[in-house]
């Protein structure tokens, strides 16, 4: 029941991400937040191998953290290189047609 709240917490997180961050057209809408859940669920099932107890604090702070910093740095990732390709389209559209 837990890893379900785990999950239901990253993909909030990595919603936020996605609104937070620039470049929200750029890149789909469920990226954030899939990438969140993801990475919610594996930090979780890893710590949970390496022992950390369901009931303590820390394991829902470094899930949740990680999903965040997860879902951030793909966010950040694709808007910032869909950009650039976008940029570099433009100018090679505008180099063909001038």
């Amino acid at each position: 029941m837990e890893l379900l709240f785990a999950v239901l917490g990253g993909l909030l997180v990595g919603a936020v991400a996605h609104v937070v961050l620039p470049w929200r057209a750029s890149r789909g809408v469920l990226v954030g937040p899939v990438v969140g859940g993801v990475a919610s669920a594996v930090l979780w099932e890893a710590l949970t191998w390496a022992g950390w107890p369901y009931d303590g604090g820390w394991i829902w702070v470094a899930a949740l953290v990680g999903a965040a910093v997860a879902a951030a740095v793909v966010a950040w990732a694709l808007g910032s290189r869909r950009r650039a390709a976008d940029d570099a389209y433009y100018e090679r559209v505008r180099a063909n047609g001038a």
